[in-house]
């Protein structure tokens, strides 16, 4: 799961302790959103910025929550076609595990990995909600163990 370092980062996840990661206005990146379970594990990667990589790991605590931002006629993520009756747009409740020590940049997982192992290192792949295979959260985690 991406997010700027700048918006909100995994220090302010760490601060916080559970958040709802909302926000997500792509539709395929909401249905990777909905098919989450509780006690999913999800990396939390920084993007736009520099390098971007894998910082921390975090836990699904609660899923198929209606994501409020949606319903802010001020703010910017805004849908005016979401209704309290019909929401368009739910998301995940996150709590924070853990910093890595050192980043896992994007460059590292390119070398790892291919783009059909692992969706975050294929060109031009903008989503910031991915699915990833276990074999390959496995093989990540113990880089870092």
């Amino acid at each position: 799961m991406k997010s700027e370092p700048d918006v909100y980062g995994i220090t302010d996840l760490e601060r916080d302790r559970v958040t709802i990661w909302d926000g997500v206005r792509n539709y395929q990146a909401r249905n990777f959103l909905k098919s989450m379970q509780v006690g999913d594990l999800a990396f939390f990667y920084h993007s736009n910025t520099h390098p971007p990589g894998i910082v921390g790991l975090m836990q699904i605590v609660q899923v198929q929550v209606i994501d409020p931002s949606q319903f802010d006629p001020n703010g910017e993520y805004y849908d005016p076609k979401s209704t309290s009756t019909a929401p368009r747009w739910h998301t995940v409740k996150v709590e924070f595990v853990r910093t890595f020590s050192d980043l896992i940049s994007l460059a590292t997982l390119r070398d790892r990995f291919t783009p059909e192992q692992l969706l975050v290192v294929k060109q031009g792949n903008r989503l910031s909600v991915m699915p990833i295979l276990d074999l390959v959260a496995a093989q990540i985690l113990q880089s870092i163990n």
